[in-house]
């Protein structure tokens, strides 16, 4: 059988990450919820404990490798059960993060990890990105956006780069994104100089025990983003650009 734990700890290892005990207590207490939180509600296909810690867990903390170190605020959009955001919390307590879900049930879930786990500086809430980013406690707010796998990376962009601080150098958006993501940057290059974003590098990541590609890609904030934008959704989706 598989310890997990050392399984984790390994694979952190091999990213330059470390973790204590009472962060691995906690991995732990967010795997058995998520668990047992999907038998009601659909959060994630992923439920071997296995998976769980290395293509949620684990995947969601790489960020940590290609984020600026000067990182202070992050703004997770599309959560769901909770990745990258949690992850990144639990990991670095000192983070302040918002996680943002149209979903309500899932805003629930994210709640009841949030207190169960104890974690401070930390908040869940319930709406679009393409409404919360006109709003101005968060527009160019947050030194870093993170997005995992919501949709492809022109409406991201749209979507996740006005939440984005200008600030040299810690404004950056950042997505986990899988294949198709090379067919998604000739879809997506139009767009992100327009948001006020740059294109810094698109990584290819590998997990442990995993055959499947994932990718990091990083957008840099260089300008502010142009007022019109985001547009709404029915028009992002329809756009050329």
């Amino acid at each position: 059988m598989i310890n997990l734990e050392k399984l984790f700890i390994e694979s952190l290892k091999k990213f330059g990450l470390e973790i204590n005990e009472n962060q691995l207590k906690q991995f732990e207490q967010y795997k058995n919820l998520l668990i047992e939180w999907n038998e009601k509600i659909n959060l994630t296909r992923i439920i071997e404990p296995e998976k769980i810690y290395i293509e949620h867990f684990l995947d969601s903390l790489t960020v940590l490798n290609y984020c600026d170190k000067n990182v202070k605020s992050i703004i997770d959009i599309g959560t769901g059960a909770g990745f990258p955001g949690i992850p990144l919390k639990i990991l670095n307590p000192d983070f302040n993060v918002t996680l943002v879900d149209s979903t309500n049930k899932k805003v629930n879930f994210l709640n009841e990890v949030i207190n169960e786990l104890g974690l401070e500086n930390i908040r869940a809430i319930h709406g679009r990105a393409e409404e919360m980013s006109r709003e101005k406690i968060h527009r160019e707010r947050y030194d870093l956006c993170v997005s995992r796998a919501v949709a492809n990376l022109k409406v991201l962009s749209e979507l996740c780069i006005p939440f984005v601080k200008k600030d040299d150098p810690t404004g950056q958006f950042i997505c986990l994104k899988g294949p198709k993501i090379h067919e998604e940057l000739g879809d997506a290059e139009n767009i992100i100089p327009i948001l006020g974003g740059k294109l810094k590098s698109v990584n290819n990541l590998s997990l442990p025990n995993s055959h499947d590609n994932y990718y990091v890609v990083i957008i840099d904030k260089i300008k502010n983003t142009p007022e019109k934008y985001p547009r709404a959704m029915k028009t992002i989706l329809n756009s050329s650009n």
